[in-house]
């Protein structure tokens, strides 16, 4: 799977000096980052037991971890993600909570085969192509319980000639406008223009069901951004 990200992309997520300034992104780049981890903690705890044990795809950084584990004291995670240095962030994110996260460096293949109670996979699928999104998104429910919460939220938005560049300088200008270097701004804009094959709203949803998922229900749209339920 490492063959389909971009090879700048994992060496930005492994640079300890990317690393260290990580936190500050998702909070100016997403629009309702912090309620996004709300809304998730609610959704997943719907069906989930109170004694759930967790899998998060895309885990390093750690803040949904955090968000998560403060919200479901008796919850257990286990966290994924390919960037070692990332997964170390994750651990300093975490402090306290740490010992009720087992860290794997890798990708949903390097998973362990639960069952899990239920799962997330947050600001990560739209690095994928769509073969690729398909098949870990199958990983993912493969470990699920059946009937078990998965949500999943990342960049989707139109992909049309004329409303692709018109939504990413909105992406561009809500960072800068959140408190993003302007310069800073424009490179992230650039870098997801060139490196990204982004879908359609519609269809991420035809992803997760054709990965197995079903009565999947977008519950976030922000900008350049969209969340789903889906259930396995």
């Amino acid at each position: 799977m490492q063959a389909e990200m971009t090879r700048q992309m994992i060496a930005n997520f492994n640079d300890p000096a990317a690393v260290a300034q990580y936190t500050e992104g998702p909070v100016r780049f997403v629009p309702g980052y912090t309620e996004l981890h709300r809304m998730t903690a609610i959704l997943l705890g719907e069906r989930a037991p109170a004694n759930a044990r967790v899998l998060v795809l895309g885990a390093g950084g750690g803040m949904e971890l955090k968000a998560l584990a403060e919200a479901h004291v008796r919850w257990t995670f286990e966290g994924v993600d390919p960037a070692g240095e990332m997964l170390k962030l994750a651990e300093r994110t975490l402090g306290s909570l740490a010992p009720r996260v087992e860290l794997r460096e890798g990708y949903i293949e390097d998973a362990s085969e639960g069952p899990f109670d239920a799962a997330a996979c947050l600001l990560t699928l739209h690095f994928l192509d769509r073969g690729t999104r398909v098949r870990t998104a199958a990983e993912i429910r493969r470990r699920l319980k059946p009937g078990a919460p998965f949500v999943a939220a990342h960049s989707s938005f139109p992909q049309d000639e004329a409303s692709r560049p018109q939504w990413l300088s909105r992406y561009a200008a809500y960072a800068v406008a959140a408190g993003a270097d302007p310069e800073m701004a424009e490179k992230a804009r650039a870098g997801v223009a060139a490196h990204l094959d982004l879908l359609t709203p519609e269809e991420d949803e035809a992803v997760l069901r054709e990965a197995g998922f079903s009565d999947v229900a977008m519950f976030y749209a922000a900008f350049t951004w969209r969340g789903w339920v889906a259930y396995a």
